[in-house]
């Protein structure tokens, strides 16, 4: 059996170039598409065709279905990569592909959906004995119906999109006033950014640490897990620097959750990559939380301390090969941390889109740059604002944090603002060189500046 002879990549920027050499070292053709803002983009610049597929608007580009199909056809690719973002967890679009012939590289659009289906999920995983945050059952439709999960399981709490993610749809309760204004928000909030005001709600704990574990499995039923990631700096729900292994975990709770995921995984009947996320309470009890069905922008920490290529493994899979090692074999060694670079002002959070003037990219040992920028490129503001990963491993946790603090002063990207100066001040931070925090940890350091 032979592997694809051309892919088409349905994304852009550093995801795309990620997967375009992962291509390339496989032998295989790709097909870049972008928008009118993305015609000078890498990722159009490597792959070996490229065609335009809309304005700059995503809508009219990157999630318009029929043109991405469209330039499949034209160019005869065999199959598709969505990469993370955009149309990548969208089970329509997984469903258009199967249905033109194409490879979808990714979960089956039942796995997508039951994923995008958060409280549905829960309860799928409640039945089979894994641990979920304690919560409604299933959606709460009436104010009625969430005092009585209140009831049962006492404030605070927090209202989350049943079809959300990226921390849109998500509302705190901490006082029985709040709740009919609270609810309401969240619903409205919901509905604008997912079309669907569904909400469950899940306890609160102030208290924790974000863990998830990255799974591969393929045609066969064969399932392995790579460890797990430690994301637990964020800043309003998005991930700002990513680690693994997790500075908090035993040995023995590492093999728990990743026993977790897998079961998790087998009861869904999970096929190629896919993330299973849990929260830690301040006692480190595992909460299953939700299921990522797709590539993540943090894989690159997994891949520096298994040596697995975690894009090839999805093409091979996608096309029928078995996984090609076995959990036995998996032997994670040493640590890695990701530090996300993205262009906005480092105090005000706010985008800061331009050209890039001048370029240098950090070098020196352990150091892996993932980026879609060079000198003279256009920082578009259309789009996300990450504009690179620099990956730092190290033989253990300090030596990862020299090194990536190494790095980020090394970095020199002019003609734009980014968030360094920021990751720096949270890499040299006590608590997390201690390894002692938890996702509020960036609210903490903004305050006590304002203090």
């Amino acid at each position: 059996m032979e592997l694809f002879k051309k892919i088409l990549i349905a994304n852009r920027g550093e995801i795309a170039v990620r997967i375009i050499r992962a291509c390339k070292e496989l032998g295989i053709k790709t097909v870049a598409v972008y928008s009118e803002a993305d015609k000078d983009s890498l990722h159009v610049r490597l792959a070996d065709e490229a065609i335009c597929i809309g304005p700059s608007n995503p809508t009219q580009s990157y999630l318009n279905i029929t043109a991405i199909l469209s330039a499949a056809d034209i160019t005869d690719s065999e199959a598709i990569h969505p990469g993370y973002g955009f149309l990548s967890e969208n089970a329509q679009f997984a469903e258009a592909c199967i249905n033109s012939g194409i490879t979808f590289i990714g979960p089956s659009p039942e796995n997508i959906r039951i994923g995008g289906d958060k409280a549905k999920a829960r309860q799928i995983l409640k039945r089979k004995g894994i641990p979920v945050v304690p919560g409604s059952d299933g959606p709460v439709n009436s104010e009625e119906a969430v005092i009585k999960v209140i009831k049962k399981i006492g404030l605070p709490v927090i209202f989350k999109a049943s079809a959300g993610g990226g921390g849109r749809g998500m509302r705190i309760v901490y006082d029985e006033k709040e709740i009919e204004q609270t609810f309401f928000m969240a619903q409205r909030e919901a509905l604008a950014a997912f079309g669907n005001g569904e909400l469950y709600i899940e306890k609160f704990f102030p208290k924790i640490r974000h863990i998830e574990i990255q799974i591969i499995a393929d045609k066969q039923g064969n399932i392995v897990h790579l460890g797990e990631r430690d994301c637990t700096v964020q800043r309003r729900h998005q991930k700002i620097i990513e680690e693994a292994p997790s500075p908090v975990l035993t040995e023995k709770l590492r093999k728990k959750i990743g026993e977790y995921a897998i079961k998790a995984a087998k009861a869904l009947k999970y096929k190629n990559a896919g993330t299973f996320e849990f929260i830690l309470d301040n006692e480190l009890n595992p909460y299953f939380i939700e299921i990522n069905t797709r590539i993540q922008v943090e894989h690159p920490v997994t891949e520096e301390i298994s040596d697995i290529d975690i894009i090839k493994e999805q093409i091979k899979v996608a096309k029928g090969y078995p996984l090609s090692i076995k959990q036995s074999q998996v032997k994670l060694k040493g640590h890695a941390i990701e530090c996300r670079v993205n262009a906005e002002d480092p105090e005000k959070f706010t985008p800061s889109p331009g050209i890039i003037d001048f370029l240098h990219f950090p070098g020196g040992p352990g150091i892996r740059v993932d980026s879609y920028l060079y000198q003279g490129c256009k920082v578009s503001p259309y789009y996300d604002s990450l504009i690179a990963k620099i990956i730092a491993k190290g033989a253990n946790r300090q030596e990862a944090i020299d090194r990536m603090k190494r790095a980020l002063e090394e970095l020199v990207v002019r003609g734009i603002k980014t968030n360094v100066p920021f990751l720096l001040k949270v890499l040299q931070h006590s608590d997390f060189i201690k390894g002692k925090y938890y996702t509020d940890f960036v609210q903490i350091i903004n305050s006590n500046e304002v203090q």
